[in-house]
């Protein structure tokens, strides 16, 4: 089998990145762990879930901590229990957060396959 061979060009990286099918984001949106998580799983990045527990690095939310209550492949968006303003109408609105700008502090590792993967030290 042929190694798999990436363009250097600025143009074609962000093609890819934009027109990613949904499987691939999942797997770009990594977020950073926590100094302590990358201590215990020998790693740097995991992909974000709803259910994992991170904390806002950058904006006018920065150092918030929350669950994950929603994440929007599409948009490349993580959004973020507490983390909402009011509309004109009133009603409370999350706001998204871009996934580079959150630390993953807590993993919910209900899932048998995502535990595997960080504990088996497999590449994911």
């Amino acid at each position: 089998m042929a190694s798999k061979q990436y363009s250097r060009k600025p143009s074609k990286q962000r093609k890819r990145f934009f027109n990613a099918p949904s499987h691939r984001r999942a797997k770009i949106m990594s977020v950073h762990l926590s100094p302590e998580l990358r201590e215990k799983y020998g790693r740097r990045s995991f992909p974000v879930r709803v259910g994992d527990t991170v904390r806002i690095m950058r904006g006018d939310h920065k150092g918030v901590e929350g669950k994950v209550i929603r994440v929007d492949r599409k948009k490349y968006r993580v959004y973020v229990e507490n983390v909402y303003r009011e509309n004109s109408r009133g009603d409370r609105v999350n706001i998204p957060i871009h996934y580079s700008n959150v630390m993953l502090v807590d993993i919910d590792l209900s899932d048998e396959w995502r535990r595997r993967k960080l504990e088996g030290g497999e590449g994911g």
